[in-house]
């Protein structure tokens, strides 16, 4: 059976959301084992979609991608 987990980020402005998904996008390429993650962005809302065939690649998955996607948020506020 198939798990899913499902996160929208709203951000202030498109441009944030931008940054943010393009800082994913080398992530996105690297594929997660037993894992399927789609980011999809629609103005200002990030959308991120996990699927898995288990419980722990997914919880692997989605604690690397909140991860990723806090880093970027925390760097774009240091520049």
């Amino acid at each position: 059976m198939k798990k899913n987990a499902s996160f929208m980020f709203y951000f202030d402005s498109s441009s944030e959301a931008v940054l943010v998904a393009v800082s994913l996008s080398p992530e996105l390429k690297q594929k997660i084992p037993k894992t399927n993650v789609e980011l999809s962005r629609s103005k200002n809302v990030l959308s991120l979609k996990i699927k898995s065939e288990d419980v722990s690649s997914l919880r692997a998955a989605c604690n690397s991608y909140l991860r990723w996607i806090a880093t970027a948020i925390n760097v774009k506020k240091l520049v």
